[in-house]
């Protein structure tokens, strides 16, 4: 069995009598990545401070590649925090080369690979330029390139996109992805950028208020979020349609189209939510009773429904 290269187990942190994460349990595998989510304040920050070893657990159980956390694992791991800080008197690549030398590169090696990236990032002609002169997302892909530079078995990156256009955006996915899938690097991603969530991650934690309120794979996650609903296209009589259905299932949204079809009845779309007991074959053998089915489609939400819909169950 694989080893985890995250591991925690009734992990809690306070400052002072605000609780920052409840007992937590998590579990990152080897060459995944995974969405670290949540509103501002789940919690988010705290466990991926105490991964890079800036603060402690008070209690519980932190293990990196199955062995207790402790300082000399961190030049196994790349960070790039939401707090931006590159150095704006130094030109930009003696900035990561000074990071890399620091992660223990050699200077001859990591001027190669820097190159590399540079070319692959699209920022070949900064390489004198002076770090004050980079625009924001300039800055966000230096910073990216310093972050990974040293080769990372675990890269962290909170926020990765901020301040990045839709172009230089797709680029730094592309990146991540061939980090993952060509030298089997681990990826947790903290972000609100749920697209990125949705293309990017094989799995999702989502933390509120400290504790764990949904975890496992991005597409099971969606599946059980979407709680039996579906969209059904039909002609019939809708509103004796939608009485006869009455308290059998949810009745999300209703619409008719404009114009006719070519029999001279209406075309209707109803989106509901089936109950757990009402699988949909047993629902469309009930419906065509009842209307004319056209088409009948299981709805699936997007990683932003599932955060929302998530979040206001866990408070409520």
């Amino acid at each position: 069995m694989a080893t985890p290269v995250l591991h925690t187990q009734g992990v809690t942190k306070a400052f002072g009598d605000q609780v920052a994460l409840s007992p937590l349990d998590v579990e990152v595998m080897e060459g995944r990545i995974v969405g670290l989510l949540g509103p501002n304040g789940a919690g988010k920050t705290t466990l991926l401070r105490m991964v890079t070893g800036i603060t402690k657990p008070d209690n519980g159980e932190l293990k990196m590649w199955g062995e207790p956390h402790h300082r000399k694992l961190l030049s196994r791991m790349g960070y790039l925090p939401e707090e931006r800080g590159l150095y704006k008197s130094m030109r930009v690549a003696e900035q990561v080369l000074y990071f890399a030398t620091l992660r223990g590169m050699n200077r001859m090696e990591a001027e190669r690979d820097l190159k590399g990236w540079f070319e692959r990032l699209e920022v070949e002609g900064w390489w004198n330029r002076e770090v004050a002169d980079l625009s924001k997302g300039m800055a966000q892909k230096i910073q990216f390139i310093a972050t990974v530079l040293h080769r990372p078995e675990l890269l962290i990156l909170d926020e990765p996109f901020s301040g990045l256009d839709p172009i230089n955006a797709a680029l730094v996915r592309g990146e991540m992805l061939r980090l993952v899938q060509e030298e089997g690097t681990t990826l947790v991603l903290s972000t609100h950028d749920m697209g990125s969530v949705e293309a990017l991650c094989d799995e999702v934690i989502l933390l509120h208020q400290g504790r764990k309120v949904l975890a496992g794979p991005t597409d099971t996650v969606r599946e059980d979020a979407r709680r039996g609903r579906i969209r059904v296209v039909m002609r019939g009589n809708l509103m004796a349609f939608v009485a006869e259905l009455g308290a059998r299932a949810e009745l999300l949204s209703k619409s008719t189209s404009q114009g006719k079809s070519n029999e001279g009845q209406s075309v209707h779309q109803i989106e509901i939510a089936l109950p757990d007991g009402w699988p949909m074959p047993d629902f469309l053998s009930w419906a065509v009773n009842h209307v004319e089915v056209l088409e009948a489609v299981p709805l699936k939400l997007s990683m932003e429904e599932v955060f929302v819909q998530s979040v206001e169950s866990a408070g409520s």
